[in-house]
């Protein structure tokens, strides 16, 4: 069977499912100095980390609770910045989730901290630390890398919009975060969240379990309460998937909310950046900061005219009273049974705080259109990357997916140490996007995840949701092999284009599983509001332990 089955199947969950989207301590150095090679890295569980580390009273704090200390004079934004540094510092060594400090965050901070006492705070993220995805374009003293030695001393030419609406917003940048290479688009052999320049990334939870990926740094980083919030990108899977295994919540947005200009690519017809953050409400600050239309991608066009997100509104933790909420069991449940009791738990949880059941609700053509939205992937890949690769300067090492290849090769001793890059192979051999291929690949992608998949079962039913596990949970790191992933729902609305929202519901054995709200385009304020209101009502996350290893005989 091939590594890129559906990740519907109980059999087992694609490649695609994990695919990213497309990111000194005393803030003197723009590389992380604890960072160990990818080599030592290996075959480590690493020791156990202490629970609680530098500056405890940060731990679980919401981006309201930081924002009201900086307002009463209790925190100033360089305190918030040197206390997630120190903690940085202190954690990360064993998690690899930070790929690199910000040299220019106390500066950053200190300017936030003068506009406050000048009475310009500019709202809800101003003086909050936030982390990037290494994707995320920066024009700044920071790397924009993809997590891959072949893009070091490239130079942004300017801000991606996301990097952009952030600064706008008087968020602190803090750094950027470790991610599956290439937004695991490289190789079917991958191990998530393993990058050349940074290793393997760890899950909090249990160290030597996977984060997932490919936004498998801002993932982990956010559950360590490294960062307030951060922001992560997703083609398939690759900002729910990471956020569900560890513990905390993630959004992808309808492609259009959130411009992808200034983001390394995989795939125009499905990436997007999106918020990973540990409550439902400073996700929903978060894609509210970020999201706009962008002249620089075309698919920001669509949100013109569109009211306001204003999402705060919609938080209400009775949310769920008269919501009708369809639940996909064929091929997105049952390939875990302790997976299926979490969501069990979750559908009972639901049902007592008044939302109508509908169970099941499932989608047709699961399954049916995997290959093409791989040949689409492939297409698009070699297309996008291609272009984002021509913008940089003579400073960049490479300029095209062909140069990444023959990079490769010439540096396989701590590039491809681990496993191969027949997804950049077979990207290449592609032609343009008006082959006939590509045209119906995208057409049957379309067609049957969207009019005749989710947008069928919800008018048929009468839905304002449909709910599945986002994914199993976590699995054992293998660089060997690469990853053993069970099952997960991210591709139907990653396929549409379609949001969807991962929520803590509960924990096999210690390891977080989470729920996937998705729906129609455009909905985001529905979904928001009931993982809102099952947020509150079941209060599942739990913050991690960093065991080593999971105490099962």
């Amino acid at each position: 069977m091939s590594d890129f089955e559906s990740d519907s199947s109980p059999k087992g969950l694609s490649r695609r499912a994990v695919l990213g989207g497309a990111l000194a301590l005393g803030a003197l150095s723009c590389a992380h100095p604890l960072a160990a090679s990818s080599k030592a890295e290996a075959g480590s569980s690493g020791a156990q980390v202490p629970a609680a580390g530098p500056s405890p009273e940060l731990e679980e704090r919401t981006v309201e609770e930081l924002q009201e200390g900086l307002r009463t004079g209790r925190w100033t934004a360089r305190g918030l910045t040197e206390a997630y540094l120190a903690r940085i510092a202190a954690i990360d060594p064993k998690l690899h989730a930070v790929l690199q400090v910000n040299p220019d965050a106390l500066q950053l901070a200190e300017a936030s901290d003068q506009a406050r006492r000048a009475g310009q705070a500019r709202g809800a993220l101003h003086g909050i630390p936030v982390l990037v995805k290494d994707n995320l374009a920066s024009a700044d003293r920071m790397e924009t890398t993809a997590g891959s030695r072949a893009l070091l001393g490239a130079r942004a030419p300017r801000d991606a919009f996301v990097v952009q609406r952030l600064r706008e917003a008087g968020a602190v940048l803090l750094g950027k975060t470790n991610l599956s290479e290439w937004a695991n688009f490289r190789s079917t052999q991958a191990s998530s969240g393993w990058s050349g320049r940074g290793g393997q990334c760890r899950n909090p939870y249990v160290l030597d379990r996977s984060p997932c990926g490919s936004s498998s740094g801002s993932g982990a980083a956010v559950a360590a309460n490294l960062t307030a919030v951060a922001i992560g990108t997703e083609t398939d899977g690759s900002v729910v998937c990471p956020a569900a295994m560890c513990g905390v919540v993630g959004i992808k947005p309808t492609v259009g909310w959130v411009s992808r200009a200034g983001i390394v690519p995989i795939s125009h017809s499905q990436d997007t950046a999106g918020p990973m953050a540990r409550t439902v409400r400073d996700a929903a600050l978060l894609l509210e900061a970020i999201a706009g239309v962008d002249p620089r991608d075309p698919a920001t066009q669509a949100a013109k005219g569109r009211p306001a997100l204003n999402l705060l509104r919609v938080l209400d933790a009775n949310g769920l009273k008269g919501a009708r909420i369809g639940v996909v069991r064929e091929r997105l449940m049952g390939y875990s049974p302790e997976t299926d009791r979490v969501v069990e738990e979750a559908i009972s949880a639901m049902r007592d705080a008044g939302a109508q059941i509908v169970d099941p609700a499932n989608l047709p053509h699961l399954g049916e259109y995997d290959a093409d939205e791989l040949t689409v992937l492939f297409y698009d890949f070699k297309h996008d990357l291609n272009a984002y690769l021509a913008e940089l300067g003579p400073s960049a090492p490479i300029h095209s997916l062909a140069e990444a290849i023959a990079f490769n090769a010439a540096h396989a001793s701590t590039e491809l140490q681990h496993f191969g890059q027949d997804l950049f192979e077979k990207a290449q051999a592609k032609g343009p996007l008006t082959d006939p291929a590509y045209v119906a690949a995208r057409e049957k992608c379309l067609r049957l995840s969207r009019a005749e998949g989710i947008d069928a079962v919800m008018t048929a039913h009468q839905l304002d949701a449909l709910i599945a596990p986002t994914a199993g949970p976590a699995w054992t790191i293998d660089l060997l092999n690469g990853d053993h992933i069970l099952g997960g729902a991210s591709t139907p609305a990653a396929v549409a284009g379609y949001p969807s929202i991962t929520v803590p519901a509960g924990a096999v054995s210690g390891l977080p599983v989470g729920l996937l709200f998705f729906g129609r385009a455009w909905s985001e304020p529905t979904l928001i509001k009931l993982a809102y209101a099952f947020e509150q009502t079941t209060r599942a996350r739990v913050p991690p332990k960093f065991l080593a290893t999971l105490p099962i005989d």
